[in-house]
């Protein structure tokens, strides 16, 4: 169940929309003319996407040959996705998700490394998916931030809705806590709702901000106290219990790439709140988290030099490293 599914109550005639879920397992569903009301989840069933088609038609289901009474068909508002599918321990699929009454004029961009790409424009109509592109879970780190913006529209009367724009940049130690049923591709998926006014927010910070209105905020007197960056620890565990609570759910590559990302987020912290020197704890294993952190320890243009950490302390799966 998602939200922009549409559901029946198990034991009354309502029927109504997902709009959002609430703690305690409570479901708050919007029925006719905009109410919205609370439902415990084992009361409600989602209804069969046939089923919804015809409610939104205004059309009667027949059941044995004998009309039912129309229903007035709830407007799903919400429901529009960007799903991460996964193909392999290797290999993604990026997918546009319209779970709306919507009728979705979009266009999409890739931006990375300051050129911006097509990905795909068109009409997404209710209720259907768009494949955007594929991806590599080993090049994670250099993903593009994915750009999505899109018209409402739907026939006949009502009030027109403002247009949305939303940039989605994936970050490790968020994505891989995604993992949810996709709707529509009816598929595991990791999800990025793009009509929640919170997810840009949580996803990439500093949306909405242009190059130029960045600049100018720079370079102008400010009387507002300045942020001073907040030091990690010393020390970094990299063990992935350390890290995330979903080792389970997890490949190997995402595994990897967890760890790697949080090396990269800690040290750079280290760089920016002036450390002099900071210590991984990496296990010993197999040595391939060892390795890649050598590896991009020994090009990084402020180390100035790295070493295995005292082992009467660290044992033999830690490295210290010396910032400039």
């Amino acid at each position: 169940m998602n939200i922009g599914d549409k559901v029946r109550l198990v034991h009354g005639r309502e029927e109504g929309i997902v709009y959002r879920f609430l703690p305690g397992n409570i479901v708050e569903i919007e029925i006719e003319d905009g109410f919205r009301i609370p439902v415990l989840r084992n009361e409600l069933v989602t209804i069969s996407p046939v089923e919804g088609e015809r409610l939104v038609r205004n059309e009667p289901i027949k059941k044995d040959n004998v009309p039912v009474s129309k229903t007035r068909a709830v407007f799903a508002e919400k429901g529009i996705y960007l799903a991460f599918v996964p193909i392999n321990d290797r290999e993604l699929t990026v997918h546009l998700i319209n779970n709306t009454d919507w009728h979705l004029p979009f266009v999409t961009y890739q931006e990375q490394e300051g050129i911006t790409t097509g990905l795909g424009s068109g009409e997404m109509k209710p209720r259907t998916s768009y494949k955007l592109t594929d991806l590599l879970a080993k090049n994670f780190e250099q993903w593009p931030v994915f750009d999505i913006q899109a018209l409402y529209f739907k026939e006949g009367n009502g009030s027109a809705k403002p247009p949305f724009q939303k940039k989605i940049k994936c970050r490790a130690q968020s994505f891989y806590k995604r993992k949810h049923a996709a709707p529509i591709l009816q598929k595991e998926a990791y999800l990025y709702q793009l009509d929640d006014e919170n997810e840009t927010v949580k996803a990439f910070p500093g949306v909405g901000i242009s190059a130029a209105d960045l600049r100018e905020r720079m370079l102008s007197p400010s009387s507002e106290p300045k942020t001073v960056p907040t030091k990690p620890d010393s020390v970094v565990d990299l063990h992935l219990e350390k890290l995330t609570t979903e080792i389970g759910k997890m490949s190997n590559t995402e595994k990897l790439t967890l760890q790697l990302t949080t090396f990269e987020q800690q040290l750079e912290r280290a760089i920016a709140a002036g450390m002099h020197e900071m210590t991984f704890i990496h296990g010993a294993g197999n040595g391939v988290l060892r390795n890649e952190l050598h590896r991009r320890l020994s090009r990084h243009q402020n180390v100035q030099f790295f070493e295995d950490a005292q082992k009467q302390k660290f044992g033999y799966g830690a490295t210290f490293v010396k910032i400039k």
